[in-house]
């Protein structure tokens, strides 16, 4: 039988076994007395009948006296067995051989029984001392005996015995009595046991019903409301002080939470106002260093040169505070188009653009035949295919190919309904994102150490991780296996629906130049 895993089930278990050990402790010791004192009884009675009995056996052609009171009938051959108790045993040993033995029957017109020992029960009644002890034996005939041997006058043994069955019975009934009542201690021991234990166990269990639904909140980002606190019981109990104890670390996790939780929105109030106030002067010097290279006049080369970095720069600085507006807008939970998407055209005019920024890359398409439909904003979800593109294109040397697909694959959670998830995979076969960035690689600002590419210019870090807010601001998951020679990201979008409404798979084509 297994041991009980829960607190309870072992404090009733170790309860049971307690009380079980203490019952028999008790029952032995009562048995063994009992035992101990009806055997010294039975030697009394033994001590008090003396050799009488077995001494008229002593001599058997000694008949008895027409005189004889009380009107007993007895065989003088036999032995003399007035005043003896029923089952009294007598016996007269002669160098160690019982020639004469008998017992007395019940009822009263019975004078006595002969009784045949075998040659063992001699053996066994020649091995009692001679001290005027009782002592314990079984004789095949009679079964278990209490005897006391004494020597006779003719140099022989007389022994004289009584049963041990009125012990033996009365012990055994006592084993019985015992083992009933016993039992039913234990039986409702164990079901008060649990019981008790139960109820003095419930505050316990309100603070681990509490840890539970504690355990099941979303505590990573976000306002967290934690649940009603666990009831407090005795405070100078072990259950008492666990409660009070986890009270207090709820009440300090949720001061932390709440003080992240500001500070969560005091960093995307400030990302999102800077962003606000930066597009306005980085869009002005932008305009006026695109206004001065249109200047007529004569001018510098290194004047236009250096209005030339300001404008790109500028352009640059731009898209990067459109991007840190657009994940403040994404954290601020603010909701995006629902509308039906042409994924598929999204994909090849994706490509083309990165064909036509990346012209040393091979691109490779594997579309299928039919038009993927998802809903959602597309003016985002191009954002995601460009930002993968450009992420591929940039960190992977000239000659690496790329391959871009789209296929739908029945959703998981109902398979009965038409629609379908959309997966769209961009792998390319350059070195590989390095390992120590790889965990990392959706984060905001995560750059790789050591670039993937023979040339060009990295970005902030910011694409990768306005990828991974779209697709969830979409229900999606993104996802990034890599190993030198084959890196691949993964799109999820559940709700992908084919242009004819068909649920078939479609075979893909490809093209590449």
């Amino acid at each position: 039988m297994p041991w009980p895993h829960t607190l309870r089930a072992r404090l009733t278990a170790g309860l049971v076994v307690l009380l079980a050990i203490s019952c028999a402790a008790v029952g032995v010791a009562a048995v063994v007395g009992l035992n101990g004192f009806l055997t010294g009884r039975l030697d009394q009675q033994l001590t008090a009948a003396g050799s009488r009995y077995p001494a008229s056996l002593e001599h058997p052609d000694a008949g008895t006296r027409p005189s004889d009171h009380d009107g007993d009938e007895h065989d003088g051959e036999h032995g003399d067995a007035r005043k003896q108790a029923t089952g009294t045993f007598g016996a007269r040993l002669v160098d160690g051989v019982a020639t004469n033995a008998a017992v007395v029957p019940p009822g009263s017109a019975a004078a006595n029984r002969a009784v045949d020992l075998t040659a063992a029960d001699s053996r066994t009644l020649a091995a009692v001392p001679v001290d005027g002890s009782g002592h314990s034996v079984e004789l095949s005939p009679l079964d278990d005996y209490r005897v006391v041997a004494t020597p006779g006058k003719d140099g022989d043994v007389l022994v004289t015995g009584l049963p041990l069955e009125p012990v033996e019975a009365t012990v055994h009934r006592l084993e019985l009595v015992a083992a009933c009542v016993f039992g039913a201690a234990l039986a409702v021991t164990g079901v008060a046991g649990a019981l008790w234990v139960r109820w003095s166990l419930r505050p316990l269990s309100r603070v681990a019903a509490t840890a539970t639904r504690v355990s099941e909140l979303p505590l990573a980002s976000g306002e967290v409301a934690l649940p009603p606190r666990a009831p407090e019981s005795d405070p100078r109990s072990e259950v008492g002080r666990v409660a009070g104890a986890f009270n207090r670390m709820l009440g300090h996790v949720e001061d932390a939470l709440t003080k992240r939780h500001a500070s969560e929105e005091r960093l995307r109030s400030f990302a999102a106002d800077a962003s606000h106030e930066l597009r306005t002067p980085v869009a002005s010097v932008r305009g006026h260093a695109e206004l001065a290279l249109l200047h007529p006049g004569p001018v510098p080369p290194k004047v236009t040169r250096a209005l030339e970095r300001i404008a790109a720069e500028s352009a640059r600085m731009g898209e990067m505070v459109d991007d840190l507006l657009l994940l403040a807008r994404l954290d601020a939970g603010r909701p995006l188009e629902r509308l039906p998407v042409d994924l598929t055209r999204l994909v090849l005019d994706a490509v083309t653009d990165a064909r036509a920024a990346g012209p040393d890359h091979r691109w490779a398409l594997e579309l299928p035949e039919e038009p993927v439909t998802v809903t959602g904003d597309g003016h985002r979800l191009q954002q995601v295919l460009a930002n993968l593109l450009a992420n591929a294109r940039l960190h992977t040397p000239v000659g690496t190919k790329v391959t871009v697909s789209l296929q739908t694959v029945p959703l998981e959670t109902d398979a009965r309904t038409h629609a379908r998830t959309a997966v769209l995979a961009v792998h390319d076969d350059g070195p590989g994102v390095p390992e120590d960035v790889r965990p990392g690689v959706f984060e905001r600002f995560t750059r790789a150490d050591r670039r993937r590419t023979e040339g060009g210019g990295g970005g902030a870090g910011l694409g990768l991780s306005i990828v991974s807010a779209v697709v969830e601001a979409h229900a999606g998951t993104v996802a990034l296996e890599s190993r030198p020679g084959a890196t691949t990201f993964t799109v999820r979008l559940p709700g992908a629906v084919p242009a004819d409404g068909s649920d078939s798979d479609s075979d893909s084509d490809s093209a590449a130049d």
